[in-house]
Order: C-alpha cells, then structure tokens, then sequence
C-alpha cells in the first residue's frame, strides 16, 4: 500500500507533549517537512533557549544546541562563523527574542549574519507563567496585568519583524500564522524561503509565526484561534515584509 501521509524525517520519532491546542507542534512539523524537502537535515544546527521552545532539542532530528535565556542567536552566530558550511537556526519565542533577546535580534539582522530565526509569537512569556511579555497586545490580561496591558505604562507591542525588516543586513523578513490551513500553507513557504536565502548565503532571514497559548490564556484550543483571528491577525502586519532583490530569484 503507498504511503501517502507521515512524520516528516525532519523530526524524530518522540510524540510532542505540548499543551493541547499549542500551535508549536504545528510549526515543528513545517519545520520538520522543510528541512526534509530541502535535503538539509544532516547539515543543520539548531538552536534554542529556555521556555517552550527548548523543548524542541527533543522534537527534530538534526543537531541542536541549548542556549541560555535570549542568547539563541549569539550562539547561532558562533555556530555559524565556525561552521560556514552548515544550515544554522534559531527556535525562540516571542518573551525571548522580543525581550532579553531584543539587542541580539537587532545586531545580527545588521550585521546580516547569515542564519535563520523563527519567532513563535504567542503574546506571553509561555512557561514561565503566562506573564506580560513586550508582544502582548493593550489590554490582554495576563498574570503581570490582570487589569490588562495599559499603554500608558507598559508602552504598545512590539512588531518585531517590522523593525528586523528596516535593517540593510535582513535580506528576507516573514510574518505568518498557523490559524488555518491556508495559513499553515504559507507559513511554510516562508519557512522554506528562510533556509533558502541562507543556503544562498544572501544575509539573515526572519520568520515571524502567530502562535495560540490556551493554557495561559484560559481558553479552549477554538477559542484560543478565534481569539487568535480577531485580535492578533489586525494587530501584526503580515505577509513578506521584505524580501531582498536576490532572494527573488529564490
């Protein structure tokens, strides 16, 4: 009988044991589907930090190297300028690389070091509690604003991706989600560009990927997309931000 559907060889045989409804799954296996198509997966190095998104050491089937709070792309860095030949990234969340990890985020899109990030913005600093994190949209109640975010305070979120794609050394910066399956379709698409350019060796390259927290939202996995659709998709521009003059040929 052909098979027609199945895990990708990108990820490893280990079933993911993420809150039910948590898109992280989802993105892993784009990942996962895209390292595979592109033949790449023995030539990559990942790298994570603390959170969620550590867990991921345990879900792909490349080599992955833990990093400390913020710090995934400075490791990365390291990684790559050593190894030039090798396909390195970094898996981060919104409370990491939009935060403690902020000044790592800006200098390696200017200097245009040649990795791939993957932002997962789900809004809230994910395991540490669901505390306020510099994504979290005015007024989102959290465990550090139970009044809701007060602009006033706390300032707006930060659209990351948008500041990433003002930088000379960004030559593809990407905003998805994966609310849907048409969205899931072009999440890929970007995450696949994003290997792509640095195949090419063309400068840094930036995915950006809407992502749910039921858990520490309080809601249930539909509503937590719903939520998701209505107040995040008007909020965050999405589409390709930037896409470099090269990397159109891509």
């Amino acid at each position: 009988m052909q098979k027609v559907f199945g895990r990708p060889q990108g990820l490893t045989d280990l079933p993911f044991h993420y809150c039910p409804g948590c898109t992280h799954g989802i993105i892993h296996r784009l990942i996962g589907e895209v390292l595979e198509e592109l033949d790449i997966i023995g030539d990559t190095i990942g790298v994570a930090p603390v959170g969620c998104a550590g867990f991921s050491l345990d879900f792909f089937a490349c080599d992955f190297v833990g990093a400390a709070h913020g710090r995934a792309q400075a490791v990365a860095t390291g990684i790559k300028r050593a190894l030039p030949d090798k396909i390195v990234f970094t898996y981060q969340g919104d409370g990491d690389i939009a935060a403690i990890g902020t000044s790592h985020a800006i200098h390696v899109a200017a200097r245009g070091e040649k990795i791939t990030s993957i932002m997962v913005n789900n809004a809230v600093f994910g395991m540490t509690g669901g505390q306020m994190a510099p994504t979290t949209l005015t007024g989102q109640v959290t465990t550090t604003s139970p009044y809701g975010r007060d602009k006033n305070i706390f300032g707006a979120p930060i659209d990351l991706p948008q500041i990433i794609a003002t930088m000379d050394g960004a030559a593809y910066v990407a905003a998805v989600s994966v609310d849907s399956p048409k969205n899931i379709q072009l999440a890929k698409q970007a995450l696949k560009k994003a290997f792509k350019v640095q195949q090419a060796g063309l400068g840094f390259a930036f995915v950006s990927i809407l992502s749910t927290c039921p858990t520490n939202w309080g809601m249930s996995p539909v509503d937590s997309l719903k939520w998701l659709q209505e107040n995040m998709l008007p909020l965050y521009r999405m589409g390709e931000l930037k896409v470099a003059e090269e990397v159109k040929a891509l």
